[in-house]
């Protein structure tokens, strides 16, 4: 039996208004918002299982450009279906054979390209959330052309040890109350990290924070989560603008 990946309900979520527009790139989709003045800085925001539809992830997209950066929020499952409130957890394994975080590079790659060849980026960094956490993890181990990452609250997958030589600077975000990750994963995470990471790393646990927690709009919010809500945000920002 396998845990439900998320436990807040995304069916009860406020409208969002985006300040964005869609675009297509190559065979992908991208939501791309832009800050008001020319910037060569950008980053690539890997959306969680709900797709680069979801409006907590426009949000977030909104965020980052208020920030400075060219954002793009590009559609990693292609066109196919993300996952749904209305699906069923016990179908989620096969779902995610479909939809693997691993198998992002070619993506990754066409992302790439248009950021620097249409949008004039010279440094571009990427954040992603759960699903997307994973792929960030993944994309940082493999990517050199990725300036820095933040990976919030991606399952920590454990297949060699090579899954710890990051490329570039990495900020790992975790809730204290996330049913998906161990406490001993971090752990173990952060052992390794000590041990293979060459470049700068980051850890950190909020606490009493459940999985996706970042991602709330502010009217979405419960007061006593806002606080760390807006500390994880103001840390993600924080290790952009340190390294790009």
């Amino acid at each position: 039996q396998m845990a439900d990946p998320f436990l807040y309900d995304t069916g009860e979520r406020s409208h969002y208004g985006c300040l964005g527009h869609e675009v297509q790139v190559e065979h992908i989709k991208a939501y791309v918002c832009r800050p008001s003045f020319f910037t060569d800085k950008a980053v690539i925001v890997i959306h969680d299982i709900f797709g680069w539809l979801f409006p907590d992830i426009r949000y977030i997209v909104d965020l980052i450009a208020g920030h400075g950066y060219i954002t793009i929020c590009p559609d990693f499952f292609k066109g196919t279906e993300p996952w749904k409130t209305t699906d069923h957890w016990a179908d989620f394994a096969g779902w995610m054979k479909d939809h693997d975080p691993m198998k992002v590079d070619k993506e990754a790659d066409v992302v790439l390209k248009y950021l620097k060849e249409q949008c004039g980026a010279k440094k571009i960094g990427i954040v992603g959330f759960s699903w997307g956490g994973m792929a960030v993890h993944h994309l940082m181990l493999k990517n050199p052309q990725l300036t820095a990452g933040v990976s919030l609250y991606g399952r920590i997958i454990r297949d060699s040890e090579e899954r710890y030589n990051l490329l570039n600077p990495t900020f790992f975000i975790f809730g204290e109350k996330d049913h998906t990750i161990s406490y001993d994963q971090i752990t173990l995470l952060e052992e390794k990290l000590k041990q293979y990471c060459k470049v700068a790393y980051k850890i950190k646990v909020y606490p009493g924070q459940v999985h996706g927690f970042a991602q709330l709009k502010p009217e979405d919010m419960k007061p006593d989560d806002k606080p760390y809500i807006e500390e994880a945000r103001k840390d993600m920002i924080d290790w952009i603008k340190m390294f790009i």
